[in-house]
Formats: structure tokens, sequence, C-alpha cells
């Protein structure tokens, strides 16, 4: 992840600051509103227990439990970890869909789909980029 000890990353942080920490793609991601390809993510088909973590600022995000095989090629959860995504309304190629951010950091992680008929609690599928994101295991 790109914080280290001492730093306080947040949505205040300077591109400049960003730009040092992240990987290219991370970067591209995180902070460009990017998107890997299908299936190349490693946490996609990665069923361990513990917490997903932001990759940029490491605020935890979602909790094992809540993540499923959609069959999308992106690690899909159906709920976050109550305050730590935010929703924005996007309107990038021609259509309408809803961005989901870090609510610490304002990094993308991806988008969130509603009533696509997964057997999940909400109905939700929240479709995440494994390099926006960083695996803590259960101790």
């Amino acid at each position: 992840m790109a914080a280290t000890d001492g730093d306080r990353l947040d949505k205040t942080t300077p591109e400049s600051r960003w730009k040092e920490l992240l990987g290219s793609m991370e970067y591209a991601v995180l902070r460009e509103q990017g998107t890997e390809p299908a299936g190349s993510g490693q946490y996609d088909k990665f069923y361990e227990e513990g917490t997903y973590v932001c990759g940029g600022c490491g605020t935890p995000l979602y909790e094992s439990k809540a993540k499923f095989n959609s069959g999308c090629g992106w690690p899909a959860f159906y709920d976050n970890l109550d305050g730590k995504v935010e929703r924005r309304v996007d309107h990038s190629f021609g259509m309408k869909r809803v961005e989901i951010v870090c609510a610490n950091c304002g990094g993308h992680l991806g988008h969130v789909f509603e009533g696509e008929g997964f057997p999940t609690p909400t109905d939700e599928r929240h479709c995440v980029n494994s390099v926006s994101l960083k695996f803590v295991p259960k101790t």
C-alpha cells in the first residue's frame, strides 16, 4: 500500500505525493479512474479470510465475508464497511454508472451495480479493481 510510516494520506494529499508513492497502474486506477483488464487482478479469484484495505491510504474498506464470485473478472463485494466507501454518479462512456471511491483518500475503487439478481443480502455488486486494494489476512 502507498501509505508509509508517518504518512497521513487523505483527500488533501497533493497529486505530486500520490505520484511518488504509487506505481503507474495504481496511479492510473486510484487517481485517474482507470480500470485494470478483466481477469488480470490478483484478488479476482482470491477467497482468504481477512480485510481488504485501500491500496492508496490503507483504510479498511471490505471484509472477506462480503466477497463473492460474480464471474465479472474483478473482485466483487455485496457490501462495504460502514462509512468507508463513497458513491458518485459517473457519466463516462455515455452512460450513467455509480463510481465507488475510498471515503478517506478519494481513490477510485470501481463501480457498484444494483438489481442484477445475485443471491446476496444487498443485491449489489461492488466491482472493484484489485490494484485499488491490499489484503490483510485475519490473525
